[in-house]
């Protein structure tokens, strides 16, 4: 027999091995769960999924092709088109017997264009700036002087007006040095930087700005810029550009300021607003053995911004995601209930994609049994908010212990809506859970050129991928109603 054979079979026994005596370590650990709520069979059939997720490179593989093979897929793009291509041709490959799309209009498309910008005086600087998605451009050189605002808040402090004619609007928020509160996560302080990114360009506009720079909205201290949405702008506000740029350059615009003298700063873009443009929503459905009109639901966005190729925000979600529903449906016995993986179109804009798919599917909410999303890269979970009934809960505890030896802890909150997407159905009363992630390096890459597959730590990503594909194993065999 060949020695490659020889060694590739040596390799599969080792791995068996290793599935094996991991397994029966932790099924005897598990002593704790109550098999009057989770019966044994189905316990310790969860736990070997989970096993073999944790030694299964799935997602990480998902993510790689996506990266690879598409790219960049802001809604509307060509690599848009290409990645709703690839989507359908992957959920087949991976074994979904339902995939299907649906078209998500939008009002209008962009296109990113040129971006360069320079300290002009007092002391002349090249400075590293990209349009923020959906700007207008320039129409040419546009130079004022930088009016600074410590956030937000001290932006729309300014009463409306021209107190801010001639002058260019300059949000120097740090995300980085954000303080948080009793109760504050760090999405807290990302929350508030993008205030000034989603609603500056009209704030500014109203107190008489030619133009609103921001600096980045990240964590990072490298030397480019983090885009982002501004989509929309007021049709009685007159419409200025709107930037980010990078950290450093924040800084250093900071200690110009700091001297006392004007600081004239010069930009261009060639950003422009273009017709109505289309996306689609991409799913796939195993479809359950016994039940299969009513499906628990796992979701991520498939859109991505078009700096870099869209590793962490969010192949990292399409990954784990398709990855979870299909080591289940991969299973020796189809789930009791179907498993629906939503791939959602044109999240970045403002959850445009969700709320269409909202629209299309307002008769038959009752039938997504319990959702989750992942947005927030490819990180380890620590933590599990349920958001569930009141006679559910205790199920859903018992779940838990189940991934519990995955190093993530139980939270007593029960508010969860759903990450992203998710959260719009689950506003309207679809239970959900949300997973609370290490960031890892989320928001030093997060819209950047560097949001690139090198990002992906495969390990954190298989255990991301088990702690899904456990819990939903589970919601999909269980006879509960997660409402209730």
């Amino acid at each position: 027999m060949p020695r490659l054979i020889l060694a590739k079979i040596a390799a599969t026994l080792a791995l068996l091995a290793t599935v094996l005596i991991s397994t029966t370590t932790v099924l005897a650990d598990e002593t704790t769960v109550n098999y009057d709520i989770i019966p044994r069979p189905l316990a310790d059939t969860a736990v070997l999924l989970r096993e073999r997720a944790l030694l299964d490179n799935l997602s990480v593989d998902i993510v790689e092709s996506l990266t690879t093979e598409v790219g960049a897929r802001r809604v509307g793009t060509d690599g848009d088109k290409r990645a709703i291509a690839w989507a359908q041709a992957k959920f087949r490959e991976l074994g979904f017997d339902r995939v299907w799309t649906e078209e998500v209009p939008v009002e209008y498309g962009w296109k990113r264009g040129d971006a360069s910008a320079e300290i002009v005086s007092p002391y002349p600087h090249h400075i590293v700036l990209t349009a923020l998605g959906y700007s207008v451009g320039t129409g040419g050189d546009l130079s004022g002087e930088i009016a600074e605002f410590a956030d937000f808040e001290a932006l729309e402090a300014v009463p409306e007006g021209n107190s801010l004619k001639g002058k260019i609007a300059f949000v120097s928020y740090s995300m980085a040095d954000f303080v948080p509160q009793p109760g504050d996560t760090r999405m807290a302080g990302y929350g508030k930087g993008t205030q000034a990114r989603s609603r500056g360009h009209v704030v500014a506009a109203k107190r008489g700005a030619e133009a609103i720079i921001i600096r980045s909205v990240g964590t990072d201290n490298n030397r480019y810029a983090h885009t982002g949405s501004g989509y929309g702008y007021e049709d009685d506000v007159r419409k200025i550009p709107a930037a980010a740029i990078s950290p450093p350059d924040a800084i250093l615009i900071q200690n110009m300021l700091r001297r006392g003298k004007p600081v004239i700063f010069k930009m261009n873009m060639t950003s422009q607003i273009t017709a109505a443009i289309k996306g689609a929503n991409v799913i796939g459905e195993i479809s359950g053995r016994l039940d299969p009109d009513n499906y628990v639901v796992l979701g991520a966005h498939l859109d991505s911004w078009d700096e870099g190729t869209g590793a962490i925000d969010d192949g990292a979600g399409v990954g784990s995601m398709m990855a979870a529903a299909a080591l289940i449906g991969q299973m020796e016995q189809r789930p009791k209930r179907s498993i629906r993986v939503l791939l959602f179109a044109a999240e970045e804009i403002g959850l445009i994609g969700v709320r269409e798919y909202y629209r299309a599917n307002l008769n038959n909410l009752d039938q997504h049994l319990l959702g989750a999303e992942v947005d927030g890269g490819g990180g380890r979970p620590h933590t599990l908010i349920s958001g569930v009934g009141e006679n559910a809960l205790p199920v859903v505890r018992e779940m838990h212990k189940l991934i519990a030896p995955l190093g993530i802890a139980w939270s007593d909150a029960n508010d969860a809506t759903g990450a992203s997407d998710m959260s719009v159905l689950g506003r309207a009363g679809m239970p959900a859970l949300n997973f609370m992630q290490n960031s890892n390096d989320y928001f030093d890459y997060h819209h950047t050129p560097n949001d690139t597959f090198d990002k992906i730590i495969p390990a954190d990503m298989r255990q991301l991928t088990a702690a899904y594909a456990t819990m939903f194993y589970l919601a999909s065999e269980m006879e509960i109603d997660f409402r209730k």
